[in-house]
């Protein structure tokens, strides 16, 4: 490291990727050697707003870093990550963890065998109510979350933004994560309503998961709703939550000897990233220092955890529709994109 920074580097650089750039060049330690994106129109935009090296070759870039950022489609992760991996080189890639349960464990095990760091982008795992979220989990009876968006606008030669992947790769996975965090205990069953709408896979999904300890939680996701909401609520013995990811708002409110005690918790994104972003920075330094490998926050086993829970979910909701003979017309090509 030179002056103390370490040399990382972003593969693709689209909506997430762009500000995984931006927050590394602002960080106090990193030094950005470089980006590279497929879409080199997209990489020398990028590049010329934040003054980054725009590198031919991923591998070129590789070489020169110390760890890197993936933020290319779901799709693409493992085919991306793991040749990083094997190179030796730290790694933070974006949620999901893959796009299948075994390119997932294929990337942890890599890890592991090259003793890298391995984080996954679970962003909210960084917001300021997290914190008081996993303090008081074991108390946790009931979650409902709602993470509702509008279908992604085309992208010339590429799918839209996400519908690589079902809804519950694509956004539900956030809330799965945050359940699965809150929640430490086996899951006993899961019941799941989820049709396409415009696209080749699950758009709008709702699944209800029953935890052996009696908690219970319902979550709702879609990409096809007119107005966007991602909202979070919990309800433990003595307290209920709320949080507002799209007023960047939360709401605690606990019961007391004098009654109802409320605190409010601003949720803003860009610091949940930069969180994100310095924590990886950290357990890659740490690790460099100790030569024992760092966990980040949210390392690949969690993702890995979260996928299979994912997957699981599209699972039933294909098994309903098949069980009750509901059938939804194939999108053709140009719809999917």
């Amino acid at each position: 490291m030179a002056d103390g920074k370490l040399k990382v580097g972003v593969i693709g650089v689209g909506v997430l990727g762009r500000h995984h750039a931006r927050l590394y060049a602002e960080s106090p330690n990193a030094e950005v050697v470089g980006i590279f994106d497929v879409q080199k129109d997209a990489a020398e935009k990028v590049g010329a707003e934040f003054n980054l090296k725009v590198f031919e070759k991923w591998e070129e870039l590789a070489a020169q870093c110390d760890a890197l950022s993936v933020a290319v489609p779901a799709n693409y992760h493992a085919q991306t990550t793991i040749p990083l991996l094997e190179m030796g080189k730290h790694v933070l890639v974006e949620k999901p963890i893959a796009s299948s349960i075994k390119d997932a464990e294929l990337m942890v095990e890599t890890a592991k065998k090259h003793n890298v760091v391995f984080g996954v982008g679970h962003v909210e795992r960084f917001n300021p109510a997290m914190d008081f979220l996993e303090k008081y989990h074991a108390a946790t009876r009931f979650i409902e979350a709602h993470r509702l968006a509008k279908y992604p606008p085309p992208r010339p030669g590429q799918h839209r933004r996400g519908t690589e992947v079902s809804v519950v790769l694509d956004l539900m996975i956030h809330d799965i994560d945050l359940v699965l965090t809150m929640v430490k205990a086996d899951v006993e069953r899961i019941d799941v309503v989820g049709i396409p709408v415009l696209s080749g896979t699950e758009d709008i999904v709702n699944a209800r998961i029953k935890f052996v300890n009696g908690s219970c939680a319902s979550l709702t996701a879609s990409r096809v709703s007119q107005e966007p909401l991602r909202r979070f609520r919990v309800f433990q013995d003595d307290c209920y939550i709320s949080m507002d990811y799209g007023n960047h708002f939360g709401m605690v409110l606990k019961r007391n000897r004098l009654g109802l005690a409320r605190k409010d918790v601003d949720l803003d994104d860009k610091n949940a990233l930069a969180a994100e972003l310095e924590d990886f920075i950290a357990a890659v330094n740490k690790t460099k220092e100790t030569g024992i490998v760092t966990p980040t926050k949210v390392p690949g086993d969690q993702g890995l955890r979260a996928l299979r829970m994912a997957v699981a979910i599209e699972r039933e909701a294909r098994r309903y529709n098949e069980q009750y003979g509901f059938k939804f017309a194939p999108c053709t090509p140009d719809e999917m994109k």
